[in-house]
């Protein structure tokens, strides 16, 4: 596993549970409000944590950490994912991944081997509006409809969250999305902040609370949760 970051304690990435984080490299889209942009543009040039040191560490905080939030970049690229996450998963730990969904195959894969407590993914904009809230043109959508239709039928404990970048994804496209993931469990509107290392922040703005507050009333039929996240 190409590991470039981890945090050894998060009370934030695994809702309700005690976590490490460890980020992967690279990604298949480029989101200009990617707040990882060294890992998705040049992750060679990032430094690389030997996956012994991770799961050493975990071995040492069994009884305190609960789990394991694996994000990126976009983790399903890498390979040796589904033989790193037996590894933490025969050592007692829950596993949470983040993705973008753009691998559907790979998420049956781990999900039909037990490998999976909890999926977080990412829903860039609506259908109309995607390749360019990831910075794709022409992307192929069929992939991302396919995860989400896995996840809302596997039994998996999953959320799906939309970062609210006000030039990307306008409060149209938060209602199509809604009724795209109509009868969901969880769904986040999380807020936009320049993380000061963005994939292209130049004329990016975020919604402020109140903005988003009635998006989340109009959409409230549709999720059986359904909240603002990172917005005071």
């Amino acid at each position: 596993m190409q590991i470039h970051g981890f945090n050894k304690t998060t009370l934030l990435d695994y809702p309700a549970h005690i976590a490490a984080c460890i980020f992967t490299g690279a990604c298949n889209f480029r989101c200009p409000f990617c707040q990882n942009a060294a890992l998705v543009l040049n992750p060679a040039g990032e430094p690389v944590i030997d996956e012994e040191e991770v799961l050493s560490y975990l071995a040492k905080r069994k009884g305190i950490l609960e789990g394991l939030c694996i994000t990126g970049g976009e983790p399903t690229l890498n390979k040796d994912l589904p033989e790193f996450i037996k590894k933490v998963k025969d050592m007692g730990f829950l596993v949470k991944l983040d993705t973008n969904g753009s691998n559907p195959d790979l998420l049956r894969e781990l999900a039909s081997k037990d490998l999976l407590d909890y999926v977080a993914m990412d829903i860039k904009s609506s259908k109309e509006g995607y390749a360019k809230a990831i910075g794709v043109p022409g992307f192929d959508i069929s992939p991302i409809e396919s995860s989400v239709s896995f996840l809302m039928g596997s039994g998996i404990e999953y959320e799906f969250r939309t970062t609210a970048v006000r030039e990307l994804i306008s409060p149209k496209d938060f209602m199509m999305i809604g009724e795209w993931l109509d009868g969901a469990d969880k769904y986040y509107l999380q807020g936009y902040k320049d993380s000061g290392d963005l994939i292209a922040p130049e004329g990016l703005s975020g919604y402020i609370r109140s903005e988003l507050e009635p998006i989340v009333s109009n959409l409230r039929s549709h999720f059986k949760t359904i909240e603002i996240r990172g917005l005071d």
